[in-house]
């Protein structure tokens, strides 16, 4: 029988299309629920089943959340629930918590908004959060990590229970497809003609427009590296609007226009990377593994970015990048700035990230991941010995496998820390 693989995730859901079809070419069979346009999901075949949920703290909203979910559970039955993102992280467990026959899966990709925003309401949540991660630990057969500083921070607190526990970094990048998008966009010249960009050089980002993304460092940096090169425009891509309370205003870009230009949301991020010189990211957010940063190195521009988690699972300071501390303008600015005046260095640097991302963080070897852990998963019954969880031998938990920890920095304090995580699926 083919087992059915039920993923749920939020309003980008569509982003893992890619992912969800390659799952449906092993065998699985495949269908897909979220808080997004269910056109995309249509459009491939795919069975998409939309529910509402506040991106925010709202309990009653999520309390219906639930509710939703653990009605689509009954109907649909599916032999294993994925759930990825911060809030379907906790909505999908606590939902399934009298589905008996369902294996449930959550993959961290980032602890989200509580733990990266240093304000008092994220203070307060904090342990609120703690505990819903505890209580969803109970219902959850297996929890998937994409950086070991997540992993950690569960461990640290106790948040896993009983389920078992595992590494898979990134949610997987199609880089053929990605290839081809580049290749069919108009040229470099050409949509810097449209973008009135001419020669300048350009420093790219693209992320959504908010505080914790590290928009406000990044126009004070951009006002540095405008003092010291002049030529430099920096180019801003992603939501603003939609963002919230958390959103960065416009009459704050306005105030650099004469260096900055936010464009909004595209859907050519291939071809626009193609116009760029370099690539800055100015996270504080607590990432899973950046997908901007996975696009940027594939399109071999030299990157710089914050030493936080997820960010520093894709670049190695000094080798294939640069890492700043978060909130440092005058850092950022020093080496958006080294990264234009010595091309030579940045073009080797870019090139040893291209290659990392294209060993470590491909779609295919993402896929054939997680199909092993789901593999495993369904040889066992569900929610059988929930209690005793903690042994369960499965393979792909205990395959050999390189450890994510060949990026030098990180290498360092694993021996500090004597830890040995391993990515799952790798021989």
């Amino acid at each position: 029988m083919t087992a059915h693989v039920l993923c749920v995730g939020g309003e980008d859901h569509g982003l893992r299309i890619p992912f969800l079809l390659a799952l449906r070419e092993r065998g699985f069979h495949v269908s897909a629920a979220g808080s997004g346009d269910a056109g995309p999901f249509a459009q491939v075949g795919l069975p998409y089943f939309p529910f509402r949920f506040e991106r925010f703290v709202n309990p009653f909203a999520d309390w219906r959340a639930i509710g939703t979910l653990s009605r689509l559970l009954s109907e649909l039955r599916p032999e294993l629930v994925q759930s990825f993102d911060t809030k379907p992280n906790l909505l999908v467990p606590l939902a399934a918590r009298k589905a008996r026959s369902v294996r449930v899966v959550r993959t961290i990709n980032g602890l989200g908004w509580i733990y990266s925003s240093r304000s008092l309401k994220a203070l307060a949540l904090s342990p609120v959060y703690r505990g819903l991660h505890k209580l969803a630990s109970r219902s959850t057969t297996a929890t998937l990590f994409q950086n070991r500083d997540d992993m950690r921070f569960f461990e640290r607190y106790r948040l896993l229970g009983k389920s078992a526990k595992g590494l898979i970094p990134g949610s997987g990048i199609d880089v053929e497809k990605f290839e081809r998008a580049r290749r069919a966009g108009p040229s470099r010249a050409e949509l810097r003609q449209v973008l009135g960009l001419g020669t300048r050089e350009v420093v790219l980002t693209v992320t959504r427009l908010t505080r914790q993304k590290g928009i406000p460092t990044l126009l004070e940096a951009a006002a540095l590296v405008h003092q010291a090169r002049p030529g430099v425009h920096f180019l801003l891509v992603g939501p603003r609007q939609s963002e919230g309370p958390l959103a960065i205003s416009q009459a704050e870009i306005d105030r650099h226009s004469a260096y900055v230009t936010a464009l909004g949301p595209r859907s050519d991020i291939p071809a626009l990377l193609g116009v760029a010189d370099a690539f800055a990211f100015p996270t504080e957010y607590r990432e899973g593994v950046p997908r901007a940063l996975l696009e940027a190195a594939l399109a071999g521009l030299p990157i710089v970015t914050t030493r936080m988690p997820g960010c520093s699972d894709v670049i190695e300071d000094g080798w294939s990048g640069f890492l700043v501390p978060p909130r440092s303008p005058r850092e950022l600015a020093q080496r958006i700035i080294d990264l234009l005046r010595e091309r030579q260095e940045a073009a080797a640097m870019s090139s040893r990230a291209a290659q990392w991302v294209r060993q470590e963080f491909g779609l295919k070897l993402t896929v054939k991941r997680y199909a092993e852990v789901y593999e495993d998963l369904l040889a066992y019954p569900a929610q059988e010995g929930l209690s005793e969880r903690d042994g369960l031998n499965l393979t792909s938990f205990q395959r050999a496998a390189i450890q994510l920890g060949a990026l030098a920095d990180p290498a360092e304090r694993d021996e500090r820390e004597g830890d040995g995580l391993r990515i799952l699926g790798t021989q």
